[in-house]
């Protein structure tokens, strides 16, 4: 009896621990996943060696929206994290460090802090689209993303518009360092 115990009890605790494990892999792949930062190209938002969660599913249900961090399969079989600016359809345009997006100007306040530190001239440098990448608006099924780090950043303004279904996802959660716990903006 007791022997008959023992296997059932191993067989339940086999049946948990595939079920966990089956579990995670699906959150893992279909869900969220962590991520670590690699490079300063999003200086001074994230740093290098920040680890965060990658929001798997906010896009299969919708679209990226202007100023959300991404994460996404570059040309070099890497992974890049940038900063939606160009949404489809959007001219993009920066002048005197001020970045102008269908004409309008708009604020970027992740940036006031390094622009603080920056004496020798813009963050970023005068530019249109069409000097960029050829076009005068970002191609239907593409964003425009750049880094915060924008003299230090390999971005659209390099590699081109970003087709949205190399995106994986939006980031917005650091969980290590712990000092750096909590939300970006």
């Amino acid at each position: 009896m007791k022997e008959k115990k023992t296997k059932n009890e191993t067989l339940e605790w086999v049946k948990a621990l595939l079920i966990a494990f089956g579990l995670a892999a699906i959150i893992r792949i279909f869900l969220f996943t962590p991520i670590v930062v690699d490079g300063i190209s999003m200086m001074p938002t994230l740093e290098d060696g920040d680890r965060m969660i990658v929001n798997k599913i906010g896009y299969t249900i919708g679209t990226p929206n202007r100023f959300d961090i991404v994460v996404f399969h570059a040309p070099e079989q890497k992974d890049y994290i940038k900063r939606v600016i160009g949404l489809p359809g959007d001219t993009v345009e920066y002048r005197d460090d001020v970045l102008y997006v269908n004409g309008q100007a708009y604020d970027e306040p992740y940036l006031d802090e390094y622009k603080k530190t920056v004496t020798d001239g813009p963050l970023t440098e005068d530019f249109t689209l069409e000097e960029k990448i050829d076009r005068k608006t970002v191609p239907e099924g593409y964003v425009f993303v750049m880094g915060d780090n924008r003299r230090k950043s390999k971005d659209s303004r390099h590699i081109g518009a970003v087709p949205i279904d190399e995106i994986i996802g939006s980031t917005k959660f650091i969980f290590w360092p712990i000092e750096d716990f909590g939300m970006v903006k």
